[in-house]
């Protein structure tokens, strides 16, 4: 009988492939009229206990192709570090994949790369950044979930093995200091939710 570090290694590994394919599937994805727009990917561990979801690419990101590059990640991994939480326990992503972009012709598709994003990851708790991005999660076909409210800096259950934290958006909250303030208020939340956790 293979034991519980054989499992998470195989858990680990299907995670890999799979958000590899999704990656894959993305760069190549044209449901929109992008243009010259590169997808932005993902970025953290495929198997994160804490799944953030920010709503629209931004330039830095482009750039790079990757979720959370720029000021909004900086700003998130100091935040964790403070609260004590392992930036190996992140996963970070954005609702539309791809800068300049029009959102209502960008979402549909965008959204069903969320879902398998979520699916693949399995996240303990979402932090959803931004009440546009959560009116996009509450519209996934994602198995089991239930309406979240739109209650800043509280603990809310999504299904039944996943949380879910909602905080105004983390990039509005970069140039404007009560913006910040009213961010940071919320997202402390996931430090008590972090250390409420059982041990591994």
């Amino acid at each position: 009988m293979p034991d519980s570090d054989d499992i998470y290694d195989q858990q680990l590994t299907r995670a890999i492939s799979d958000i590899n394919e999704l990656c894959r599937e993305l760069t190549h994805c044209e449901h929109c009229a992008h243009g010259r727009a590169v997808p932005v990917i993902g970025s953290g561990h495929p198997l994160a206990d804490i799944f953030l979801i920010k709503y629209r690419t931004h330039p830095s990101e482009a750039s790079e192709g990757v979720a959370f590059y720029g000021r909004s990640g900086e700003a998130i991994m100091k935040g964790c570090q403070k609260l004590g939480i392992d930036s190996l326990l992140l996963y970070g992503t954005n609702v539309i994949k791809c800068a300049n972009v029009d959102e209502d012709e960008a979402l549909t598709s965008c959204s069903a790369y969320l879902t398998r994003e979520l699916v693949v990851v399995q996240p303990k708790l979402v932090v959803i950044m931004g009440s546009r991005t959560l009116e996009a999660v509450n519209s996934l076909d994602f198995p089991m979930a239930e309406r979240l409210e739109d209650i800043k800096g509280e603990i809310q259950r999504f299904t039944p093995t996943t949380e879910a934290l909602v905080t105004p958006e983390i990039d509005a909250s970069l140039t404007d200091q009560g913006k910040k303030t009213d961010f940071w208020k919320a997202f402390k939340v996931l430090g008590d939710w972090y250390e409420s956790l059982p041990p591994y």
